[in-house]
């Protein structure tokens, strides 16, 4: 028995090093290729076996829900941030910009926001406390009148997924693009000019539908 507890810790410590070490590759190669990125990937990229990272995570939604939780919590507090901004316009565009901001530094984050098919339980729960927030942020800025009546806390995935498409594109070209058409998009916001939109925003279970439905059918 005494002979087995100086053996015990540092396999602990390595274990702990080659989670670390899994989870900062993870995170580097969902943000520059997105989550279209194998365990297989993850482990070259971490300098660690493949053997390694499946016996820590037998797949990869298991390692997005421990990656993804806190950066969805991350989203999370750019709404809560918003909400403390006196005027309910500039907290709607903060939030908008913001929001956009990280997505653009990050195509998994960008691509787990937009997508319902990726994460488990932990990032389900986070993006339940997402769309609280967000309605929050709409809501202020529909009651003062500043953003059109007929625009719906459920457009924002939309926006983001249009937006997430200019990014996709430009990103080699001219990564900021995308902030142009966020600025279109603000300008079709207001109620000012608003014409009538000639079809009703979704509902949650038509959002839930449209992001699990794959981008390229085959």
């Amino acid at each position: 028995m005494a002979t087995s507890t100086p053996t015990e810790r540092p396999l602990r410590k390595d274990a702990e090093r080659n989670r670390q070490r899994i989870l900062t590759a993870a995170g580097e190669l969902f943000a520059e290729r997105g989550l279209g990125v194998t365990l297989d990937d993850i482990a070259h990229h971490a300098g660690v076996g493949v053997g390694t990272v499946y016996r820590r995570y037998p797949n990869k939604e298991v390692l997005i829900d421990a990656l993804f939780e806190q950066r969805i919590q991350a989203i999370c507090a750019i709404a809560a941030d918003a909400l403390a901004i006196a005027d309910p316009w500039d907290a709607f565009v903060y939030y908008l910009e913001k929001g956009a901001e990280l997505q653009a530094r990050d195509r998994g984050l960008k691509e787990l926001l937009t997508c319902s098919t990726h994460g488990g339980a932990g990032v389900a729960e986070a993006k339940v406390r997402l769309r609280t927030n967000v309605t929050a942020v709409y809501d202020r800025a529909k009651a003062a009148g500043v953003l059109r009546a007929d625009v719906a806390p459920f457009d924002s995935p939309i926006i983001h997924f249009m937006l997430g498409a200019v990014m996709d594109r430009s990103r080699e070209v001219e990564p900021e693009l995308w902030r142009r058409y966020l600025g279109l998009m603000l300008d079709g916001l207001r109620p000012e000019s608003a014409t009538p939109l000639s079809v009703e925003a979704l509902t949650a279970e038509q959002l839930d539908a449209v992001m699990h439905t794959p981008l390229i059918r085959r």
